[in-house]
């Protein structure tokens, strides 16, 4: 079963929406007795990095959702700050991160934009595919995806790199290490690209 996380930070009901309309069964899990059905898991994420950290811990769904990630090894899906918690910690506040990946998250470098705002990074924007993944078929590349963020994910591996993106700079827009997928982007924002991420996340 895939379950939605809700607490507190994310665009649940959107993504929900999508699951819906295509015939995906999923469950929300705002505790962690919810998450006892979980096969799979989104955690969505809007906002600021330490807030969302804050909200994790805080629903007590942290412990739980470490053994299914790191021990049981289901898959799980981050979308924009839910990526960036993936990380050991974040240039945007002091909190510590969940720490799955190894890597850190920076603002973005504006040194090389000449068009004010220079952030956040808002719009649509193509994406780049690093390596193969059967996430990402089907998906249109030049079409790309929504973006709404001012920070991004430098991870110490390479290899965890899926998907580049360029505003100014190339920057990590979607990470994958074995079980973790991390999308800087809004697959719910981003209409049929968006739609056929998730179900293809759904038959992983």
């Amino acid at each position: 079963m895939i379950t939605i996380l809700s607490y507190g930070s994310g665009n649940v009901n959107a993504i929900a929406n999508i699951f819906s309309k295509e015939g995906i069964p999923f469950e929300i899990a705002g505790n962690a007795n919810s998450l006892a059905n979980a096969s799979k898991v989104v955690l969505p994420g809007v906002g600021a990095f330490d807030q969302t950290m804050d909200l994790l811990n805080e629903s007590g769904m942290r412990e739980t959702l470490d053994q299914l990630v790191l021990s049981e090894r289901i898959p799980v899906l981050g979308v924009c700050v839910g990526m960036q918690v993936m990380a050991k910690r974040s240039d945007e506040g002091i909190a510590s991160g969940l720490g799955w990946i190894d890597a850190v998250v920076k603002q973005m470098d504006t040194s090389s934009l000449d068009a004010k705002p220079y952030l956040p990074h808002m719009g649509w924007n193509s994406i780049h595919q690093r390596q193969p993944h059967r996430i990402l078929d089907g998906v249109d590349e030049k079409r790309g995806f929504y973006f709404l963020h001012s920070y991004c994910f430098h991870s110490s591996d390479p290899a965890n790199i899926l998907t580049t993106t360029v505003y100014g700079q190339e920057f990590c827009s979607s990470v994958v290490a074995g079980n973790i997928f991390g999308f800087q982007f809004h697959p719910e924002k981003s209409h049929s690209n968006g739609i056929r991420l998730f179900k293809n996340f759904a038959e992983l």
